[in-house]
């Protein structure tokens, strides 16, 4: 079957095959959070250990995982991770701004770092407002288009919530625009938070639309 990125609570996962690396999603918890367990060869990272451990575990499976990236500090992303890092022994990532509010940060991460996996890499992506330490992962095929995890940073139809705050609203849409679209062409494929896969190509057009809208 081919990959479609529609996944929901209690679903089975998805999972995408590119040449180098394996992507599988999964939704978790009460409010249909995306995790997403990569692997290249033997190696393996998950991001957003979101919720329901038991879940994740089984995903995860004997294998086992080298680290845990969460995409930003709000509960809904990392109610899992505890868990899921003492049962795997894998660090766990974030960026430095909101590495406080999360329960479990062995490393911290800044703009511009590069995170293996396998023979490939995740860039991070330092967008500021939906929280201040809110990051996307950049993962260039070698044989295809790019593939981007923007936590809730980035969704089908939107940037993410920035509280009806005017000055976060703006930082967000900045860096979203400048950081992400300015960069990376239009088949560049992003998996969300929540919620549904789209590409930048199929959002571009309502950046304006976006901005003007405040939201």
């Amino acid at each position: 079957m081919a990959y479609t990125g529609d996944v929901r609570r209690g679903s089975a996962p998805a999972t995408r095959t590119l040449d180098h690396l394996t992507v599988t999603k999964v939704s978790v918890g009460p409010t249909d959070n995306n995790a997403y367990l990569l692997r290249c060869g033997d190696d393996r990272v998950l991001i957003d250990a979101a919720n329901d451990a038991p879940a994740l575990l089984e995903l995860i499976g004997e294998a086992g995982i080298r680290a845990v990236i969460t995409t930003h500090r709000h509960y809904d992303h990392w109610q899992a991770l505890a868990a899921v890092v003492e049962a795997t022994g894998a660090r766990s990532l974030a960026h430095a701004a909101d590495a406080a509010e999360i329960p479990v940060v062995t490393d911290t991460l800044a703009d511009g770092d590069k995170i293996p996996v396998g023979e490939g890499e995740l860039e991070v992506i330092h967008l500021v407002g939906h929280t201040p330490g809110s990051i996307a992962l950049l993962y260039r095929d070698p044989n295809g288009h790019a593939h981007l995890w923007t936590g809730d940073s980035l969704f089908p139809g939107g940037v993410g919530n920035t509280g009806q705050d005017a000055a976060r609203f703006g930082s967000l849409i900045d860096d979203v625009e400048h950081k992400l679209f300015d960069r990376l062409p239009d088949d560049t494929w992003f998996y969300p938070g929540h919620g549904k896969d789209s590409t930048l190509g199929t959002e571009r057009p309502h950046l304006a639309e976006w901005r003007e809208r405040g939201w």
